[in-house]
């Protein structure tokens, strides 16, 4: 999804220019509004914004004001700037800057959708995810890039996490470009794979293409490690550059950043590399030595997510973390981890596999006695019965039917309980998932009418409910089977209507009342869906009643 802001302090150009492009039908082009400078920085503080289309004077803050935000906030958003005004100096200084184009106001409609299709063009363009990878593989170091890997691994199970002196000197000696005295903010992510290639290179080679795409962007504004974890996930560690933090780029303005970035990286993955993303950023930093429970702790917030998960951006927050685990229970997470992942990932298919392959390749073998059987079965079964006891599912799956090895007749009819159990979880997940799905959007509907005269744009909606824009307008229409545009819409023409059916109130308050300022854009509005203009559907109500 691409957004485009229109910014001027005369709405009823602000108004024009949205319903011109409204009316082109541009794929993927979300189109927002703002009637001053202000609001327009409301909007860049809030969700990426890919194009902006501003007057260049306006009061308080003037389009020159505006691009400095912009360059600092979102450095791939492209300007264009309309004016009525022959300033050369304003002129100049706006052609000095990349992405930045001028245009009068006289010069009409077609030249400025020309422009603002030329600007989407050179942004799909810049985000060719071949060009991007191919950059970063000019740029890494692979052993590099394996030895940080293989480092981060080791401290994420809390084995070798010492002092700030000695994350110092490993950082230098790793070409870390992390602080070890700065706090860090974390970013999981979780591939899934809708193409064919699901062997372990082949998703290690997507994992790798994803990781390399991230860096790419995540550079430009942080400092950043990313790796891939011992669950095959994407796991960064980020912070901000230090000489900027009084400039705004603070770990408030990285999560920004970092939720407008992960919502392209994660369309370039679907559209590139057939890969279905969820990313979920805990926007609450953390010392290095919380790390490793700060990690698990991230893995476990992940999961309680609405919808299907996929194509997905969550920003969460987590209370402080006391690491003070043993070494021995990463050990027993490391032992596990083929299934425990795949279970934790929703899996299913893999997961079936993966323990069908492990039970026959035990039970096959005729020098495995009964007491390894039983301590295979058992380390499955409280792998099962962890997963239970964490999601709360007691009432679901009886732990001491799952404790009795025994009481099966044989070896394989244990082994197939144990399938069968996993695979009834997996349906409690995907149950679970409809379920808060279901209920965000039964909010969304009650936000939407009991604030129908308020901005219910789809950036605003996703603020309030704390999805990323396109992952919730997806998640409406899969759970509503109608696009969530087209419910605001009839959510005010509802509303329009009884209360012009009322007569208590003058046309342009009604307009207001269902989120219209002006009277004009509400007429467009009421008679492009209804035929009618307001007054003539209030005249034909007063007929009809008589």
């Amino acid at each position: 999804m691409r957004r485009l802001l229109i910014v001027d302090d005369e709405a009823i150009i602000t108004d024009g220019l949205a319903e011109i492009f409204g009316r082109l039908g541009l794929p993927g082009l979300e189109i927002c509004k703002a009637y001053s400078g202000g609001e327009a920085l409301d909007w860049l503080n809030s969700t990426r914004i890919d194009i902006v289309l501003s007057d260049i004077r306006m009061p308080e803050l003037n389009g020159l004001e505006l691009l400095e935000v912009i360059r600092s906030g979102w450095p791939r958003c492209r300007v264009i700037f309309l004016t009525g005004y022959n300033d050369f100096d304003s002129v100049y200084q706006a052609i000095q800057v990349w992405g930045v184009r001028y245009l009068l106001k006289t010069e009409g409609y077609d030249k400025v959708i020309s422009e603002v299709k030329e600007a989407l063009r050179e942004l799909d363009e810049g985000h060719r995810t071949e060009v991007l990878l191919q950059q970063a593989r000019e740029q890494r170091n692979t052993l590099e890039t394996l030895a940080q890997g293989e480092y981060f691994r080791h401290l994420l199970l809390g084995t070798g996490i010492g002092t700030a002196e000695s994350l110092q000197e490993d950082f230098r000696k790793l070409n870390v470009p992390l602080d070890p005295a700065m706090p860090v903010m974390l970013v999981l992510g979780n591939l899934v794979h809708s193409g064919s290639d699901t062997s372990y290179s082949g998703r290690r080679e997507a994992a790798l293409a994803v990781k390399l795409l991230g860096d790419t962007y995540f550079h430009e504004k942080t400092r950043c490690v990313g790796i891939i974890d011992r669950y095959g996930d994407l796991f960064w560690m980020i912070q901000p550059y230090a000489d900027k933090q009084e400039a705004g780029d603070s770990f408030e303005g990285v999560v920004r950043f970092l939720e407008g970035t992960l919502d392209l990286i994660s369309g370039a993955c679907l559209d590139s590399l057939g890969i279905e993303t969820t990313f979920t950023i805990c926007s609450t930093p953390f010392n290095w030595e919380a790390l490793p429970g700060a990690y698990d702790r991230l893995r476990q917030m992940q999961h309680l997510r609405a919808g299907d998960g996929s194509s997905m951006v969550v920003t969460i927050q987590s209370e402080s973390v006391d690491m003070t685990r043993q070494t021995r229970e990463g050990l027993r997470a490391e032992k596990l981890e083929p299934l425990a992942g795949l279970l934790e990932a929703g899996r299913r298919d893999a997961f079936v596999e993966t323990l069908g392959d492990l039970s026959d390749e035990v039970l096959g073998d005729p020098s495995v006695d009964a007491i390894q059987v039983m301590e295979l079965y058992y380390t499955i079964a409280m792998m099962l019965l962890s997963y239970v006891n964490r999601r709360k599912l007691s009432d679901q799956i009886s732990a001491i039917e799952l404790m009795r090895f025994e009481g099966h007749a044989s070896w394989q009819d244990a082994f197939a309980f144990l399938s069968r159990t996993a695979d009834h979880l997996f349906m409690l997940r995907r149950t679970s998932e409809y379920s808060r799905a279901k209920t965000v959007i039964q909010g969304i509907c009650s936000y939407v009418e009991d604030h129908i005269d308020e901005d219910l744009s789809v950036v605003r909606l996703a603020s309030r409910f704390h999805f990323n824009p396109a992952y919730l307008s997806r998640l409406f229409k899969q759970g509503s089977g109608q696009n969530l545009s087209d419910y605001i819409e009839e959510a005010r023409i509802r509303n329009a209507k009884r209360l012009l059916a009322s007569g208590e109130l003058r046309v342009h308050e009604v307009g207001a009342r269902v989120g219209y300022e002006s009277p004009h854009s509400f007429t467009r509005f009421f008679k492009k869906a209804t035929g009618m203009t307001p007054q003539e559907f209030r005249e034909s109500s007063r007929e009809a009643a008589q």
